[in-house]
């Protein structure tokens, strides 16, 4: 079985399964950034495809792969991906759902961390040989501990769950809300209680979001949900861009509503310096943290990717349906 893989090999020879179905596959490496005459030339034959979240995979070229029979985002995120292209033609989508939960959380719970204590700002008075001042005006205006703060998640996927079981063990009080409840055997074992979106704004002192970006979700958080929340609050996304309506974190920023904001995702991306937010991170560089997209990058996020996809593969290889499907066949 040919698969196309859109990523440089290096990765691959780093983290490969050791599984003997990855001896049987004909491996083929191209540069994820395209164009797509470059990808077919190389696979357009294959009979699947591997693609980082953030790589399109359109109509056209599915359209022009006519043996494909699977499309796997070695990621978490398949928003790129034509699900509607891909179902007419009875080809799999899967993701790797999981994969980089504990690194995402990881980074979430930090940039949480980071805003309560003002980290950018004391790293820029103390790099200014202003130690002294920062020592004083935090002693004087003292932050929040995140072990006694009410945190929102919004969304409760493997992602939100790891988050919240890091924020449990750090004596957080923890809430979340999602379109459709967890068992409550989930919501004992990961310390968090269901609350409604608004409501969610309304009660917790920071949003965390950690939902897919689809067509229900986006622009979820927009001015009527800032508007809800609790006055000098925080907002972290780990999660996808498209979630935030920008202009409405913009003025709810701007206006002092929300005390500070860290973001790990943009719409669209790659971001660039013209970008609402980056240019408001110019002009309040201590109440933004950017971060360029990097939740999911760890050795064990892309071992464990390689994994799932592999496993699929492997599957389908043997004439079975993968696992991990998200097209709904």
């Amino acid at each position: 079985m040919k698969v196309l893989i859109l990523h440089p090999s290096s990765r691959y020879d780093r983290y490969l399964p050791d599984i003997p179905a990855a001896g049987r596959m004909e491996l083929v490496f191209t540069d994820r950034e395209g164009p797509e005459e470059r990808w077919l030339a190389a696979g357009g034959d294959a009979e699947a495809l591997v693609a980082a979240p953030v790589t399109p995979v359109t109509e056209e070229l599915i359209a022009r792969m006519p043996h494909l029979k699977l499309i796997h985002s070695d990621g978490v995120g398949y928003d790129r991906i034509d699900l509607a292209a891909a179902r007419e033609r009875g080809i799999y989508v899967c993701n790797c759902a999981g994969c980089n939960a504990g690194p995402v959380a990881e980074l979430a719970v930090t940039l949480m961390s980071m805003l309560l204590h003002r980290t950018l700002w004391g790293d820029r008075m103390v790099r200014a040989g202003q130690q002294h001042e920062a020592v004083n005006e935090l002693a004087a205006h003292v932050p929040e501990d995140l072990s006694t703060c009410r945190v929102g998640l919004v969304g409760f996927g493997a992602i939100g769950q790891a988050t919240a079981q890091r924020l449990r063990a750090n004596g957080s009080e923890v809430f979340y809300y999602a379109r459709h409840r967890q068992d409550p055997a989930v919501e004992e074992a990961c310390g968090a209680r269901y609350l409604p979106l608004y409501e969610l704004a309304e009660t917790c002192d920071i949003i965390s979001l950690h939902l897919p970006a689809m067509p229900e979700s986006t622009h979820l958080l927009d001015r009527a949900f800032f508007g809800r929340m609790r006055p000098g609050s925080y907002l972290v996304n780990t999660a996808r861009g498209a979630v935030i309506d920008d202009a409405a974190l913009c003025e709810a920023i701007r206006s002092g509503r929300l005390a500070g904001a860290a973001l790990d995702a943009y719409d669209p991306e790659p971001v660039t310096a013209e970008h609402p937010l980056v240019r408001l991170a110019a002009e309040c560089p201590d109440r933004l943290i950017l971060c360029p997209h990097q939740g999911g990058i760890s050795h064990a996020a892309f071992r464990e990717a390689a994994r799932m996809v592999f496993a699929d593969l492997e599957k389908l290889m043997d004439g079975k349906r993968p696992e991990r499907v998200v097209n709904g066949l």
